[in-house]
């Protein structure tokens, strides 16, 4: 177990904090580690009483392409995460879910970042009066309704490979084929 000696703040974000803390391993040999500080977030996985399952394709700026997603966002102060996944799937969609199921939680880059999301299936959706309500960053989202199995093709395949919609999506998909 790490010993953290001292924390030093060098950014403070709307989004993500960086730390640097000087630590020292059980042995005694002190080292510095790099840590992004992230409150967290909720993936909402849309899932259509026909099978069909829906993505939001949006450009994204730390790669510079578009790419296909879940919807997902960032916790709010003392937000819940079902609460966050049913916000970010009406604002980002136009649509909402009756339905919500607790697929899990995952770790997004263990390695330098706390960041946490947690999953949830959503069913039983309809669309929103007033459809959706995307911020300017998001104003080029699209979304794309398709069959499951056509989405877990395209993970296989090397066109999905986002980490939160792969998880999402397989969770899924394990989970149906378990209720089977």
């Amino acid at each position: 177990m790490l010993k953290r000696l001292k924390r030093t703040v060098h950014f403070q974000g709307r989004v993500v904090d960086l730390v640097v803390d000087d630590v020292e391993y059980p042995s005694g040999t002190k080292a510095t580690m790099e840590v992004v500080l992230h409150p967290g977030g909720a993936v909402a996985v849309p899932l259509f009483d026909d099978g069909n399952v829906m993505l939001i394709d949006q450009f994204r700026y730390p790669l510079g392409k578009r790419i296909l997603e879940l919807p997902a966002g960032k916790l709010d102060k003392n937000e819940e995460p079902l609460e966050c996944a049913r916000r970010e799937l009406e604002e980002e969609t136009g649509w909402k879910g009756e339905g919500w199921t607790k697929l899990g939680s995952i770790y997004t880059s263990v390695g330098f970042c706390n960041e946490v999301l947690h999953l949830f299936m959503a069913t039983g959706l309809s669309q929103v009066a007033g459809g959706h309500r995307r911020t300017e960053g998001e104003s080029d989202i699209e979304v794309r309704i398709m069959p499951l199995r056509e989405a877990i093709d395209m993970i296989e395949g090397g066109e999905i490979r986002d980490a939160k919609t792969v998880c999402g999506l397989l969770m899924m998909e394990r989970k149906l084929r378990r209720e089977m």
